[in-house]
C-alpha cells in the first residue's frame, strides 16, 4: 500500500483487478502498466471533460490517448448516444488491442464499459469514477449498460475493468444534490451487510454533507471493500450479489416514472430502501424503530423520502414488473431481515406491498 492511496483488489482469479482510492491522483498516478496496447480511448462528458480531461490523459504517459465527449445526463444513456463511442473508436481506427477510459459518473461509466464489452467483441477498460456514487457503487463489479424506455439498465453486460481510480479530490466539484445521491449508495452498504458501517455514517453524515477528505475517504474505502467482497463471491448476481439492489426495484420504477435524469439514481435508490424498510417492517422482519432510524439518516443525508408527486401504486406495479431481476413473473424484492442483513425474496404479502404503496403515494 502506498502513502499516497490505499487499495481494494477486486478478487476474480486472473480477472482480479486493483481499485486505487486517495486524495489528487488524477494526472500523478500512472495507469499504462494496465493498458496492454498503444491506444487509448478516453471516454467522457461535456461537464467532466473541462475539469478533469487534461489531468486523465497524463495517467497514461507513452500511449496515444483520443478521447469521445458526450453530453451528460441519464437521458444520454441510450443506443444513440453509445453509437458515437463506436464513431470515435472507428473514425480514430482504434483496434482491438485498444483500452476504453471512462472518466465521469455512473452514466459514462455503464456507457464506455458497454462500448469495451462490445467493441470488437471486447477490448479492455479503465474506471475513473469522478462522482460519489459511481466511485462508491457503479465503478466495481463490471455493471455495464444503457437504458430503454421501459426500464433502466434493461440492455448491458458483465464487463469487469482493468483498474479503478478513485481521486476523492474530483468530488470537490460536485453539486451538493450529487453529493447526496452517492451518500444513498454509501448507506446502502451498512444496511444490507455492516452495522458497524452504519453506526459510523450516523456519526459522521454532516461531515460527509460537507465534503470532509478525510470522512470521505473513509466512507469510499469501507464501501468499496464491502462491494469487493460481495462481487467476488457472486460476480454475475446468481444469488448474494442481488442483495445490492436494495431499494432499487422501487428506485428504478421512480426513475423511469419521472423520466430519466429527472430524479437522480441515488435519490431515487433512497426513497426506494425507505419503502423496502417499510416493506421489511410490515413483514415483520424489522421494528418501526428500524425503520425510522433510516428514515432519519436518509433525510439527514439530503435525500427524498417520499416518490414523485403523482406517482400511484399502479403505477409502480405497472414498471416494476418489468424490472430485470425478476424471475418468471415473480416480483423479487431485496428487503431487511434485520439492520445490516438483507435477504432476496419472492414472497413477500401482496396485501404488505399495497399497504406500502398506500402509505408513500397517500399524498400524491
Amino acid at each position: 500500500m502506498s502513502d499516497r492511496y490505499r487499495e481494494l483488489s477486486v478478487e476474480l482469479g486472473e480477472r482480479s483487478y486493483p481499485i486505487f482510492i486517495g486524495e489528487d491522483l488524477l494526472g500523478t498516478q500512472d495507469l499504462s502498466p494496465f493498458v496492454s496496447g498503444a491506444q487509448v480511448m478516453i471516454v467522457t462528458n461535456e461537464t467532466v471533460a473541462p475539469l478533469y480531461l487534461d489531468r486523465a490523459k497524463a495517467c497514461f504517459p507513452g500511449k496515444r490517448v483520443d478521447t469521445v465527449t458526450l453530453p451528460d445526463g441519464e437521458k444520454f444513456k441510450d443506443w444513440k448516444t453509445l453509437n458515437s463511442i463506436f464513431d470515435g473508436l472507428l473514425e480514430q481506427r482504434h483496434t482491438r488491442k485498444t483500452t476504453l477510459v471512462a472518466l465521469g459518473g455512473g452514466v459514462i461509466g455503464d456507457m464506455a464499459g458497454f462500448a469495451a464489452a462490445c467493441y470488437q467483441r471486447g477490448v479492455p477498460f479503465i474506471q475513473i469514477p469522478t462522482t460519489l456514487l459511481s466511485q462508491v457503487d457503479s465503478s466495481v463489479g463490471g455493471k455495464t449498460g444503457i437504458n430503454h424506455p421501459l426500464g433502466k439498465n434493461m440492455i448491458g453486460a458483465f464487463h469487469q475493468p482493468q483498474a479503478v481510480l478513485i481521486d476523492t479530490a474530483s468530488l470537490q466539484t460536485l453539486p451538493p444534490r450529487e453529493v447526496s445521491a452517492g451518500l444513498a449508495e454509501v448507506i446502502k452498504y451498512g444496511l444490507i451487510r455492516d452495522q458497524g458501517f452504519l453506526a459510523w455514517l450516523e456519526e459522521h453524515m454532516e461531515s460527509l454533507v460537507s465534503l470532509k477528505p478525510e470522512a470521505l475517504a473513509e466512507a469510499i474505502f469501507r464501501s468499496c471493500a464491502c462491494k469487493a467482497e460481495i462481487v467476488a463471491l457472486d460476480e454475475r448476481e446468481g444469488g448474494l450479489r442481488a442483495i445490492l439492489n436494495l431499494g432499487h426495484t422501487f428506485g428504478h420504477a421512480i426513475e423511469t416514472y419521472a423520466g430519466y435524469g429527472n430524479w437522480l439514481h441515488g435519490e431515487a435508490v433512497g426513497t426506494g430502501m425507505l419503502m423496502a424498510a417499510e416493506l421489511s417492517a410490515l413483514e415483520g422482519m424489522i421494528t418501526r424503530d428500524d425503520c425510522d432510524r433510516i428514515n432519519r439518516l436518509i433525510l439527514r443525508a439530503g435525500l427524498p423520502d417520499r416518490p414523485p408527486v403523482g406517482m400511484t401504486a399502479d403505477d409502480f406495479m405497472g414498471l416494476m414488473a418489468v424490472d430485470k431481476k425478476n424471475v418468471d413473473g415473480l416480483l423479487r424484492l431485496v428487503l431487511l431481515r434485520s439492520v445490516g442483513d438483507a435477504v432476496v425474496t419472492s414472497n413477500a404479502s401482496p396485501e404488505n406491498l399495497a399497504l406500502t404503496f398506500a402509505r408513500f403515494c397517500s399524498s400524491t
